[in-house]
């Protein structure tokens, strides 16, 4: 066990309570069964969801990254919250151990078009405002489909994860690159 991470329903609403606490009006969430391992239970995402909202009226983001089937990364999306992390392409996801060198983890994080678009079009369903996480300089530019299909409205909001190895890193000319990609009006 981490003391660090918070495994629980009740230790990831304090953490959320500390957080609004602090300031932060949204928190995003990750869901783990009581031993650290992910989560994707409906269930405990409910758990976490009425902990926290007993705690602070912060807005809820749901995680949806990881491994695993798309059908048990949306089915927690039922639980209506404001926000969902929509992961808007595949790479690879990996962190090095210098001291080791040997890599910690590593997988492909993949994100089809389908599965984009199944995402988006089950936070629609839910009346749930997509967080479009964008990894590397080509996922922004995703958009654009899911603006055709009408599965998304404005405005748009991005999340620019930087600093991933296998991604886009963290510099100050990868941010304004990423934010000169994104529609005019968009949060991010």
């Amino acid at each position: 066990h981490c003391p660090a991470i918070p495994y629980t329903p009740v230790e990831i609403a304090e953490e959320a309570r500390r957080a609004y606490e602090a300031g932060a009006t949204i928190v995003h969430i990750h869901a783990r069964t009581d031993e650290g391992a992910p989560s994707w239970s409906p269930e405990v995402f409910q758990k976490i969801m009425d902990e926290t909202r007993a705690r602070c009226p912060v807005l809820i983001n749901w995680s949806t990254g990881g491994a695993g089937p798309m059908t048990g990364r949306i089915a927690h999306l039922a639980q209506r919250p404001a926000i969902a992390a929509l992961n808007m392409g595949s790479m690879n996801y990996a962190k090095w151990s210098p001291a080791k060198k040997a890599f910690a983890f590593q997988f492909v994080f993949a994100n089809s078009f389908d599965d984009i678009m199944g995402f988006a079009k089950a936070m629609k369903e839910h009346g749930i405002k997509p967080e479009m996480e964008c990894f590397d300089t080509g996922h922004a530019a995703s958009h654009v489909v899911l603006e055709e299909l009408g599965l998304i409205e404005k405005p748009y909001h991005f999340s620019f994860i930087m600093g991933v190895l296998g991604g886009i890193q963290a510099s100050a000319r990868h941010l304004a690159f990423q934010a000169d990609n994104v529609p005019a009006g968009s949060r991010w």
